[in-house]
């Protein structure tokens, strides 16, 4: 048997798996007072990327389009691109310990998929028509929530750095930390290009949405309107200076979450509830 033929979950197991063993690695090295090899974890999440890619697009061939179908599919999708981001922002930013929340934050949530198993609905449904414009207004807004994920991840390295700065006590762990200053100045930039690929996502999904009313149902319109003016939100109190930084890393985190909450009910709203509809719709 041809190795690529292997079930898509297998290749998103070893994908998960792959991410576990870096996060333990990283861990292993800080407990021993030991600098991590950042080219080492680079190396072993690109591994795991490439296991997810291969699993990712084998679903997506046997689902005749992106890989969006479910709960199970989008968070999958959503490890996946904030994998993506950290392997072009990690390096560019010199980072090392991004890495290791990256790690942590990837392996946990594709684990978690893998193992719920309501979240992969056998009966699933595109929950973007088959209309590749929609398909790329999905697409988008997963990577926005790949970009907020890395942001909740700089604003823990944040306050723990303030914290270890506020007490003096400066542990191998915090001294593997960027300045607060340089934290700051990433976490803005994540921030603003977030928003910018929430903005766009919502714009094409807007779009069709008018010339197609039934492609983009109204309640996934709405959650991620309300991620999108939560962000908005904390980029005006930061720009005005209403909140500490400390509170303004705080808030990134609770978007994060609530973010996350919101893939609830745009996978439910994707489900067809119509077993007709649903049979009606693989026979085509």
């Amino acid at each position: 048997m041809d190795w690529l033929d292997f079930p898509d979950r297998l290749w998103l197991w070893m994908a998960a798996t792959t991410y576990a063993v870096a996060f333990g690695l990283a861990v292993r090295s800080i407990s021993r007072s030991m600098r991590h090899s950042r080219v080492a974890l680079l190396v072993i999440l690109a591994i795991g990327f490439v296991l997810q890619t291969i699993g990712l697009y084998q679903r997506g061939i046997s689902n005749g389009g992106c890989p969006l179908g479910n709960k199970f599919e989008i968070v999958q999708f959503l490890v996946w691109s904030a994998t993506a981001l950290f392997l072009v922002v990690g390096p560019a930013f010199r980072l090392s310990l991004l890495g290791f929340f990256t790690s942590g934050l990837v392996a946990l949530l594709a684990i978690v998929s893998l193992i719920v198993p309501g979240w992969d609905s056998l009966q699933r449904t595109s929950l973007f028509s088959d209309n590749p414009w929609i398909e790329l207004h999905a697409t988008i807004g997963m990577f926005s929530y790949g970009a907020f994920g890395l942001l909740a991840l700089t604003s823990v390295m944040f306050i723990l750095q303030n914290q270890s700065l506020k007490q003096k006590h400066f542990s191998v762990f915090s001294r593997l930390l960027p300045s607060i200053v340089e934290l700051d100045q990433i976490s803005f930039r994540l921030l603003i290009f977030g928003i910018c690929l929430l903005t766009l996502s919502l714009g094409i999904g807007e779009v069709f949405r008018m010339r197609e009313p039934e492609s983009v149902t109204v309640i996934k319109s709405a959650v991620t309107a309300l991620v999108w003016l939560i962000y908005l939100v904390i980029l005006a109190v930061r720009r005005f200076r209403l909140l500490s930084s400390s509170q303004l890393a705080c808030a990134c985190i609770v978007a994060f979450g609530l973010a996350l909450l919101t893939l609830g009910p745009v996978s439910r709203s994707g489900q067809s509830s119509d077993p007709a509809a649903v049979l009606e719709k693989a026979e085509r």
